[in-house]
């Protein structure tokens, strides 16, 4: 989801520019590392604006947590993280293993969200199903998270992936690459999307992440060296985000929550609101059940299979990833 690439660089030795020379010669003490605030990007997507309300809230603060959080466009905020810029970063579980085997390792520590039909397969006015795809045209981010949802409704509809031709089109260009014709479809997600159905009269979606739940998880993943030296502000963290959903879905705090995430990204909250209907909100509860190891979307472990998989296939990197060893359970639980 949310515009990724391929991502090249790699974490930094010590963090933020921090030299080897003087971490070895012991001249930063402990205490003013921990000092230092927690630098987390985050981008627009419901599941990450989600944040806003915390820290529009104060609630970081009265939880003891010192932290930053970096506002970026999707793509900008994981190439930071791999320029070793950033503890933190908010991105899908599939994009994290991108990060990941191309050389920026990273730790799963909490699940956000879902998608649940923000992400979708666009299909041009006339254009009724994937059947009607065979053949045909679809424009997209090669090897990227709309591929894979391509991918998936394509097998389920009994559909061979050579039967449709790939035209490689970024994300936010879609809509024009639509509206001129020459593919039958798109790949995209809200609230591109949307622009692209406004902009083709007709045009409807084919296919979307509801239709696969857990396809597609959001998270917030972290570099093993700060997941090491400041768990337990992590673990502070990660306890805020049942109050931040709670305050979102109450129908009394809801409009506030609205207003406050929807001013983030400049929309109107009654747009808002129907964008945060496409994705699933996760307590800590809900999480805590999907990161147990099994096969299937119901599980992180089996989702990021998955997407493993389908990364190593389309060469988004070479080699398959240990998956076990980019999730970190414990910290829903406290520990």
């Amino acid at each position: 989801m949310r515009i990724p690439t391929l991502i090249t660089g790699c974490l930094a030795g010590a963090r933020r520019g921090l030299s080897a020379l003087a971490l070895a010669a012991g001249l930063l003490a402990g205490p003013a590392l921990a000092a230092e605030p927690l630098r987390i990007g985050y981008s627009d997507w419901p599941g990450w604006v989600a944040w806003q309300v915390a820290i529009d809230k104060g609630w970081l603060k009265e939880a003891g947590v010192e932290a930053k959080f970096e506002w970026f466009d999707y793509s900008a905020s994981m190439d930071a993280f791999s320029a070793g810029k950033l503890d933190a970063v908010t991105c899908t579980n599939g994009d994290a293993l991108v990060m990941g085997g191309n050389g920026a390792k990273n730790v799963m520590i909490l699940l956000t969200d879902y998608s649940n039909g923000n992400d979708m397969i666009v299909g041009k006015p006339g254009v009724k199903s994937l059947s009607d795809l065979k053949g045909k045209k679809v424009g997209l981010e090669v090897g990227l998270v709309e591929h894979l949802l391509l991918i998936d409704g394509l097998q389920k509809a009994g559909i061979k992936e050579t039967d449709v031709t790939l035209v490689n089109a970024k994300t936010n260009e879609t809509p024009q690459v639509l509206a001129s014709g020459d593919v039958a479809a798109i790949g995209a997600w809200q609230p591109i999307a949307g622009q692209a159905m406004r902009g083709a009269a007709g045009a409807r979606p084919l296919y979307t992440s509801a239709d696969r739940p857990g396809l597609i998880y959001d998270v917030v993943t972290v570099t093993p060296a700060s997941l090491a030296g400041r768990r337990a502000d992590w673990i502070k963290l990660v306890g805020l985000w049942d109050r931040v959903v709670d305050y979102i879905e109450d129908p009394k705090t809801q409009p506030e929550a609205v207003a406050i995430m929807a001013a983030k990204v400049g929309i109107e909250p009654a747009t808002f609101t129907r964008f945060l209907k496409g994705t699933k909100l996760m307590r800590l509860a809900d999480g805590r059940a999907v990161m147990k190891d099994a096969d299937g979307f119901g599980s992180l472990y089996g989702s990021s299979r998955h997407a493993d998989a389908f990364n190593v296939k389309f060469e988004v990197y070479k080699t398959p990833q240990d998956v076990k060893s980019y999730i970190d359970p414990a910290l829903t639980d406290g520990k």
